[in-house]
């Protein structure tokens, strides 16, 4: 059995273990790890954390913690902390134009934080929810891009991204390179207007709809990648492989992109030198950015995603990169 197989179902445990949360804040080196890759707990401190990102020439993603809520009552206090959130973004956004350039700030929405998995009437206020957000983001000059989950879930966000570009064409959406359905979602979802952000993706799904080795994965994304920069929409690169954002620089340029066309995306705390370093050559580069006091699950979560980065993290604090 190999060490991902052991690790992933006592990481999914610890995630959900009071117990274990409590251990675990209170080691300092857990908290110093966090502390990188989490802007903080609350809206003021994701927006000093804007603040500095967006004073290295590089653009923001701010993603809200929290998912998978069956709590109305949560749902709508997530719609409170984006709209709170937005209010204060508003001050750091510059005015739009008809230029077409890029939106520097960004939210990211799950929608299953919004309502989703609610039993009743789940996606309808997703739906609702999301639209007040983007009613919020729209006003103040900023961007939101809806996050994929799960694969029991793709229908459904999908749906509500369709019914929600009706009124605000530039909201952007997710797409998972190692499911076996993205090849057909990035040709149907590529046309004028649109915003695909395409990662690899990093749930457990089963083989029957997901790539599972690193191969087919690389494959995929390299396919789908294709796809969206021979389309005619505004291709998002959320990848740390530098062989994925090679093939990216290398596609926009076969393709006659301005950097005004595409971008790249990493996240907070991930290889901030080469970010920088992109940044100084002109590119496009967007920071994911997430905070929240529900930092603790979404942590080990993302561990248990794939567990070989609990070794990647643990580098990352004792390298500038």
């Amino acid at each position: 059995m190999a060490l991902s197989d052991l690790l992933r179902p006592a990481l999914l445990a610890a995630a959900r273990s009071p117990r274990m949360e409590r251990t675990v804040t209170k080691i300092p080196v857990t908290r110093n790890l966090v502390d990188r890759f989490v802007a903080g707990e609350t809206e003021d401190q994701a927006v000093a954390a804007t603040t500095s990102i967006l004073d290295s020439g590089r653009y923001i993603s701010i993603d809200h913690l929290g998912e998978d809520t069956t709590d109305l009552a949560q749902a709508n206090n997530t719609v409170s902390h984006y709209t709170t959130l937005l209010s204060s973004l508003a001050q750091h956004a510059p005015a739009t134009d008809n230029s077409g350039r890029p939106r520097s700030i960004e939210v990211s929405l799950k929608l299953s934080a919004l309502g989703q998995f609610l039993p009743r009437d789940g996606h309808k206020v997703a739906l609702e929810n999301a639209h007040k957000i983007c009613t919020a983001a729209e006003e103040a000059g900023v961007w939101v891009t809806v996050d994929a989950e799960d694969h029991t879930t793709t229908d459904s966000t999908l749906s509500i991204v369709g019914g929600l570009r009706q009124d605000f064409p530039s909201l952007g959406t997710v797409l998972q390179a190692y499911l076996k359905r993205t090849e057909t979602d990035c040709k149907d979802l590529s046309g004028p207007g649109s915003r695909i952000r395409l990662c690899k993706g990093a749930y457990k799904e089963p083989a029957s709809v997901a790539h599972q080795e690193k191969t087919a994965v690389d494959g995929a994304y390299l396919r789908c990648l294709r796809i969206l920069m021979n389309g005619q929409g505004y291709p998002m690169v959320a990848s740390h492989d530098p062989a994925m954002v090679g093939a990216a620089l290398a596609q926009a340029k076969a393709t006659g992109r301005t950097t005004d066309e595409f971008e790249i995306q990493m996240l907070h705390g991930i290889r901030d030198t080469e970010q920088l370093r992109l940044v100084e050559q002109q590119q496009h580069v967007r920071v994911y950015l997430p905070y929240g006091e529900q930092w603790y699950g979404y942590f080990m979560r993302r561990l248990a995603e794939r567990p070989a980065n609990l070794a990647f993290f643990l580098r990352s604090l004792t390298s500038k990169r």
